[in-house]
């Protein structure tokens, strides 16, 4: 039996497609926008009603999600000359679960307002992973209210849910998320290409390293990946670039210097130079070993 709330989903890409399954898997109505149909195929043929617009997948749903690229397209998406918040219904959600702009959530949850519509920025975090075994976190920044009625469908694909405060707090509360993992990536990174060079055995390395104090989700999830060369994206290295540079540009407005996050930038952008941009973040051991 379907759920009386229907929901629209606006991008389906590497994570927003599972969610999508997770959605269709507990019986909603699901209506999907994504600029390549193709992409969308496998989603149409599990049940997903195929919008030709993102206006379109907005139109009389109840709840819409969106799961973008860069602020630019959530700016695009919402309010652009046909966006979100030109057809969305009064009384409607909009849950934007794409690492963004905290001024641009900000920006966003004032215009939807304005038009009786409720807005979240609730991005994610646990990569292809995550999102298919539906174990996310999701960090949420709205009105409080408006949190406690969506919890049970975050529920359906999210793990880890906390409410971090008003509007634009999810996104601050993801900067300090990726602020961890880009450091930490050049930790792992320089771990293993220690390990090669000594001519360790790099699985009993992470044997050993892996469960004790410097264990990390990137170490156990993307250091064999690395190893294996294995990068394919749980998530673009293209977008993280795009994370920390929001973060950077955040921190910049609260006087605070971050060299660590400054260095894995110049990294990244070496990488993103030669071609990576459509891989994933572990592409970082390019750097080391390449």
């Amino acid at each position: 039996m379907l759920h009386t709330k229907k929901i629209g989903f606006i991008g389906t890409g590497v994570m927003g497609s599972s969610i999508v399954k997770h959605l269709l898997n507990a019986n909603y109505d699901v209506s999907v926008y994504t600029r390549t149909k193709s992409k969308a195929q496998e989603l149409i043929e599990l049940g997903a009603k195929w919008a030709e617009t993102p206006n379109e997948a907005a139109k009389e749903n109840d709840i819409i999600f969106t799961m973008v690229g860069f602020p630019s397209d959530v700016e695009e998406v919402y309010i652009g000359e046909n966006g979100i918040l030109q057809s969305a219904k009064q009384g409607a959600v909009v849950v934007d679960l794409t690492t963004s702009e905290p001024t641009l959530a900000m920006k966003i949850f004032d215009l939807a307002k304005q038009k009786g519509i409720s807005s979240i920025d609730a991005p994610v975090s646990g990569g292809d992973v995550g999102a298919k075994n539906g174990t996310l976190s999701i960090m949420v920044g709205g009105e409080k209210t408006v949190f406690d009625d969506l919890l049970p469908i975050l529920q359906i694909f999210g793990e880890n849910i906390v409410y971090q405060g008003e509007a634009g707090s999810g996104q601050h509360t993801k900067m300090c998320n990726q602020l961890l993992i880009a450091t930490n990536m050049i930790g792992v990174c320089e771990s293993i290409s220690y390990a090669l060079n000594a001519g360790l055995d790099i699985e009993k390395v992470l044997q050993s390293i892996s469960a004790g104090a410097a264990g990390s989700w990137s170490l156990s999830n993307l250091g064999p990946r690395m190893i294996k060369g294995d990068l394919e994206p749980g998530f673009y290295l293209k977008h993280f670039l795009k994370d920390m540079k929001i973060a950077i540009e955040e921190a910049e407005k609260m006087n605070l210097n971050l060299p660590g996050v400054k260095l894995s930038i110049d990294l990244y952008n070496t990488l993103l130079e030669k071609g990576y941009g459509d891989k994933g973040t572990q592409s970082l051991i390019k750097y080391y070993i390449d």
